[in-house]
């Protein structure tokens, strides 16, 4: 209690906070005791420096800037998490919190969103499943990038998201071979890391991305799956990159979606696609979304140029 004290001695002499900011320290300082640290304020407000078993200085403008979005009753947690983030990180080379320091680093990785809870992390949905994370390193090395981190930058979270693609873009280059899936033909595209699937926005730069768009597989985060949308074929094409995204699915540790995607105006767009047994028969029940049902109706009627093989 005496540091309560003493920040709010201090607090007297200078200019009045907001009470938030206050109460947001008083926080701050019981859970440092609990974690065995003392703690001292700057005069600003912007960093906290623990001493005990470690010397650690914490900086708090991205915290404070994520508190004002969240309610009071989750502060606890975030205070905890941010204070137990911080130790945990602090071995680290780099202070994520510095922008110039881990720039060249940012990447960004996909992830299925139910694995992501209750993680707090930041990153913008491709799909109602598909979450494109920010993360810092690379491949299974990286990290995710906590919000209270890129709060401390001076760039939004969509513009560091970009600016990360933009550094994959320029690090990385896939590999792309031709391949065919029961007469169905592909092109499997993979990386040195496990950053490929991000590269998903920058597709254009390996293959022509017809104006219909793209089928596309993501078996796990190294590899794209892709195949043009240029005939009725097409449905055969779904069949065949489903089967062969849940068989990887279901063999991979490092899986990422057994599901199929359509990939057209650069957004993308889940095709349900249900493996269904009845009659002692598994089928493939597509339910295809409004805007690439319209295509398929289209497609239906122009003359099919092939899909590789019959």
């Amino acid at each position: 209690m005496r540091l309560f004290r003493r920040s709010r001695d201090r607090g007297a002499k200078s200019p009045s906070r907001p009470i938030e900011e206050v109460d947001l320290d008083s926080l701050l300082a019981l859970v440092a005791d609990t974690l065995g640290y003392a703690c001292s304020f700057d005069p600003g407000g912007e960093t906290l420096t623990l001493t005990g078993p470690r010397h650690v200085v914490v900086r708090l403008t991205g915290l404070r800037a994520e508190a004002r979005r969240r309610s009071r009753e989750d502060w606890p947690m975030l205070v905890s998490e941010h204070l137990s983030h911080t130790l945990a990180t602090a071995d680290e080379p780099l202070d994520a919190c510095d922008l110039d320091q881990v720039r060249p680093l940012l990447r960004t990785r996909i992830h299925l969103d139910d694995d992501l809870e209750p993680a707090r992390v930041v990153g913008r949905h491709l799909t109602a499943d598909l979450v494109e994370v920010l993360t810092i390193g690379y491949g299974a090395a990286g990290r995710p990038v906590r919000p209270e981190e890129v709060g401390c930058w001076p760039i939004t979270a969509a513009q560091a998201l970009d600016l990360a693609l933009d550094n994959a873009r320029r690090d990385e280059r896939l590999s792309m071979t031709e391949g065919d899936l029961g007469g169905v033909a592909i092109h499997r595209l993979t990386g040195p890391t496990a950053d490929a699937a991000a590269h998903l926005r920058r597709l254009d730069d390996y293959l022509p991305v017809p104006a219909d768009g793209v089928l596309v597989a993501l078996p796990d985060p190294a590899t794209l799956i892709v195949h043009p949308v240029e005939g009725i074929g097409v449905v055969r094409a779904i069949e065949r990159l489903r089967l062969f995204a849940q068989r990887e699915f279901d063999l991979r540790d490092e899986a990422l979606s057994p599901q199929v995607y359509w990939w057209h105006d650069d957004r993308l767009a889940l095709i349900r696609a249900d493996l269904v047994s009845q009659d002692g028969q598994i089928r493939l029940v597509v339910a295809p979304p409004p805007d690439f049902a319209r295509v398929l109706a289209a497609l239906a009627v122009r003359p099919d140029p092939g899909t590789g093989g019959n």
